[in-house]
């Protein structure tokens, strides 16, 4: 297999900035043996299992994996908003070391916007077409603070500054169509930061926007969240993206994390076969290639897994061991876990990583 480049262009531009490293305090978000399902006729559907991630203050980690990995569920079921349907059904969720699975309505409500914020994929679908900015803002704002409604504009039109919008004062008065995609991503970002959350999840912030919006909006979530010493959890498929952005990084695959460590170390030394399959699949910077690499087979189907490692189906390094034995999360160097029978093989076989 070819060498994978470090980062895409994107991911060069951010890597030059400094990253914020974590505080020696207590995790801001700490999730153990999540495990959500889909509650259907016949039984349950469970598309995250044993997931355990845990943040502080400042960190950036990156949970990523292909489309239907559970990447995007765990980030919701963090926030409280899981589908219709779909329901924790096992594990623990703290939040600033307080459980918040056994919230009622107004308990999430209280911490939603003021302890964790969500940044969603597409910024039109996610604010109100009907409401002016400013209104959208303001509502943001005194929902957590006791303020009066001409000091949450006051706020609401620093905000829009902070986040780099020209004519802020004037801006409060458009509509969200009256706005560009890279706009109303900025609005999305000001919302979420109105209280200064200790937890921003940015769920593929960057999606449908040019190449140039999206550095200037990753930048600005850099440089907000460092001043307010605000851990983000990134959900993303872009490697590159995540190169420039974040400190570590989660594999997921099926509905469970195959890969931790280091975003560098991670991407130098990948230790587990899907991670290497995804590095891959980058184009290299330095030359023309007439064909990508890609993994081989279709997406594990969460109906029907396997009873042992579900990539086995796809995987190079398969094995009789792998069709029959789950492979656990576990250590396979410093600060780094893989669930791979064979990891270190595939850290050894593989030829991936930066240059």
């Amino acid at each position: 297999m070819r060498s994978i480049p470090a980062v895409n262009a994107t991911a060069e531009a951010l890597s030059s900035a400094p990253v914020a490293q974590p505080t020696p305090t207590s995790r801001v978000v700490e999730v153990r043996g999540l495990e959500v399902s889909f509650v259907r006729r016949g039984g349950q559907l469970r598309v995250v299992s044993d997931v355990s991630i845990g943040m502080r203050a400042g960190e950036r980690l990156a949970l990523v994996g292909e489309s239907g990995s559970g990447k995007s569920l765990t980030a919701l079921a963090i926030m409280g908003l899981l589908p219709p349907g779909a329901r924790v059904t096992a594990g623990e969720i703290h939040v600033n070391g307080r459980p918040v699975l056994g919230l009622d309505a107004a308990g999430w409500r209280r911490l939603r916007g003021a302890e964790i914020a969500m940044i969603f994929q597409d910024p039109m679908t996610s604010l109100n077409p009907v409401q002016r900015v400013g209104q959208q803002l303001v509502e943001a704002i005194r929902l957590h603070r006791f303020v009066s409604t001409a000091a949450a504009r006051s706020a609401a039109m620093a905000l829009l500054e902070r986040v780099q919008i020209p004519a802020a004062a004037q801006r409060l008065y458009d509509y969200p169509h009256q706005l560009s995609g890279g706009m109303r991503q900025r609005v999305m970002i000001a919302m979420a930061l109105a209280n200064r959350p200790k937890l921003l999840i940015a769920d593929e912030p960057t999606t449908a926007l040019d190449v140039t919006t999206q550095l200037q909006v990753l930048a600005l979530i850099q440089e907000t969240c460092e001043a307010d010493g605000t851990a983000v959890l990134l959900i993303s498929h872009d490697l590159g993206m995540v190169g420039g952005f974040c400190d570590t990084v989660a594999i997921m695959y099926a509905g469970r994390i195959v890969e931790t460590g280091a975003v560098r170390e991670v991407f130098r030394r990948p230790c587990h076969p899907y991670t290497v399959g995804l590095l891959g699949s980058m184009p290299p910077l330095e030359s023309d290639v007439d064909r990508l690499s890609s993994i081989a087979g279709e997406p594990a189907d969460l109906r029907r897994l396997p009873p042992g490692c579900a990539f086995a189906p796809r995987c190079p390094l398969r094995q009789p061991r792998c069709d029959v034995e789950r492979p656990e999360l576990r250590p396979v160097a410093t600060d780094r876990l893989s669930a791979c029978h064979y990891a270190e093989r595939a850290a050894s076989v593989m030829n991936g990583g930066l240059p």
